[in-house]
């Protein structure tokens, strides 16, 4: 049996979306379908509790343009991202959240835009609904940040909602690493880019599945990814450390050659100098230690080669056991 090869993959991973999950597929049909060209929508479904894994199914019954894999547990978003690309067939791959913040209505544009030549599209927030002044101000600090001390020049106000050619999908599927970022090794790899602005929506339903706790995560992966800057502050504050011990050796010997008082006072206050010493130059040593086990943390991960994720089942694809993009293909 032959397949007509969708020229458009639409990726959406999904976490507990059962209120709005047939409202996305049905606006991601009516976006693409105008186009008159094939197109299938990938469902990621990541170790969901609800309803979206029964609903996955009963919507590729309907329509077989909607196809569905399910990891054997929660693996995290960035990663749900990769499995669908990985499985994703189309010319291009448009990844977008599930949760309808990122309207599909403008998908029609980034292809659009594909067509003019450039091989990835990323959607720029020009407005964010439903946001509050915490999370628009960090976030935009964060992009910020995160272009001075790195070398990947990331656009400000983007996030993973991005159109990507098949050879920019191709190159992403050999870049294995765990702790991903895939708003930045879209950026990383290069290619031909340009931006489509849009209003990002509010929340319509469901709670926000980026906590700060997971902010945080998130942010600390982006910045180790692609920065080596953590490890030199860590030498910086070393330096620093050093020759502030060695003022203060001066200061605490003078003292003790030309201090006329109290003796007792002189020891009290020589003790409690010290003391503050030590405890900083301890904190310093325990933030640089800290900082190098993000690291460490990070090299153990991928020398132990696990999996990126595990597929508990997939529905809708030629070759259900191998993602598209990891098979060999003539």
């Amino acid at each position: 049996m032959t397949h007509e090869r969708p020229t458009v993959s639409v990726v959406a991973p999904v976490y507990n979306e059962e209120q709005l999950l047939e409202e996305f597929c049905q606006r991601v049909a009516a976006a693409l379908e105008p186009l008159g060209e094939p197109f299938e929508i990938v469902l990621v479904n990541d170790g969901s509790r609800d309803r979206s894994p029964e609903l996955m199914r009963a919507i590729h019954a309907r329509d077989p343009r909607v196809k569905a894999v399910s990891f054997s547990k929660n693996f995290g978003h960035q990663l749900a991202i990769t499995a669908g690309t990985d499985y994703a067939q189309g010319q291009a791959v448009v990844v977008i959240d599930s949760d309808l913040q990122d309207p599909p209505e403008v998908i029609p544009e980034l292809v659009a835009k594909w067509r003019e030549g450039y091989e990835v599209v990323y959607a720029v927030r020009a407005e964010r609904e439903g946001e509050t002044w915490f999370k628009t101000f960090t976030a935009a600090l964060f992009y910020r940040l995160i272009v001075k001390i790195t070398s990947v020049n990331i656009p400000v106000d983007t996030g993973d909602f991005r159109l990507m050619d098949r050879k920019v999908v191709d190159t992403l599927a050999r870049m294995r690493e765990h702790h991903r970022f895939m708003r930045g090794l879209s950026v990383w790899v290069g290619f031909k880019q340009a931006g489509v602005p849009y209003r990002r929506h509010a929340r319509k339903a469901g709670d926000t599945k980026y906590p700060l706790r997971k902010m945080l995560k998130f942010a600390l992966d982006g910045i180790t990814s692609f920065s080596y800057l953590p490890l030199q502050l860590a030498t910086y504050m070393g330096f620093i450390t050093a020759t502030l011990s060695l003022i203060f050796l001066i200061a605490v010997v003078g003292m003790r050659l030309f201090y006329v008082g109290d003796p007792v006072d002189s020891a009290f206050y020589g003790q409690a100098s010290t003391l503050a010493m030590v405890l900083f130059i301890g904190a310093v040593q325990l933030v640089s230690i800290g900082i190098i086990g993000e690291y460490v943390g990070r090299i153990y991960d991928e020398v132990k080669g696990r999996p990126l994720y595990i597929v508990a089942d997939a529905l809708g694809f030629e070759d259900a056991g191998r993602p598209y993009s990891l098979r060999e293909r003539q």
